[in-house]
């Protein structure tokens, strides 16, 4: 009887790890030294103990709403026919991309190697046109290398082009 009663209410273990979660989170967010960072009232507790103490309460509601009757909606699934074979290839055309772009980005760089990475996913995922898709590609990676390097400060391999920018 008490395993029927766990099987109808499974969205109880959501609750629990959630509230696993929360407790960790505040326990490490406590734990966190204030003198070193903290400019103003708010330190470097503030946004932890509110991430654990929401968890917390999302983790009671459910479990109310659980223990009430409350049932998690079937998901519906995608228009996918599971008697079909996985597409192997693409997957490993994205791979080969995304290692390619590991492999080379201290050598070349991360314009060139991000370059590499985009046209070599829009290849995998079929798009085969040969003059947009690099041109494309060399823009979003030259355009995210700004963002990140320039922008944001974080710094990015150049490789040769590093002059340039």
């Amino acid at each position: 009887m008490t395993t029927t009663w766990l099987k109808e209410r499974s969205e109880l273990g959501v609750s629990v790890v959630l509230l696993t979660l929360g407790v960790l989170v505040l326990t490490d967010a406590l734990s966190i030294p204030t003198d070193f960072a903290q400019r103003g009232p708010v330190g470097p507790k503030a946004v932890p103990i509110l991430v654990g103490s929401l968890l917390l309460i999302v983790a009671v509601l459910l479990a109310r709403d659980v223990l009430r009757g409350g049932k998690g909606e079937a998901e519906g699934g995608e228009d996918v026919d599971l008697t079909e074979p996985a597409d192997l290839r693409t997957v490993l055309l994205l791979c080969g991309a995304f290692l390619a772009n590991a492999a080379l980005i201290g050598l070349v760089g991360f314009p060139i190697s991000g370059a590499i990475l985009f046209w070599g996913a829009a290849y995998a995922l079929g798009s085969r046109n040969l003059v947009r898709d690099p041109l494309i590609a060399a823009g979003m990676s030259v355009v995210t290398f700004l963002v990140f390097n320039n922008l944001l400060g974080v710094p990015l391999p150049g490789g040769p082009l590093m002059e340039v920018f």
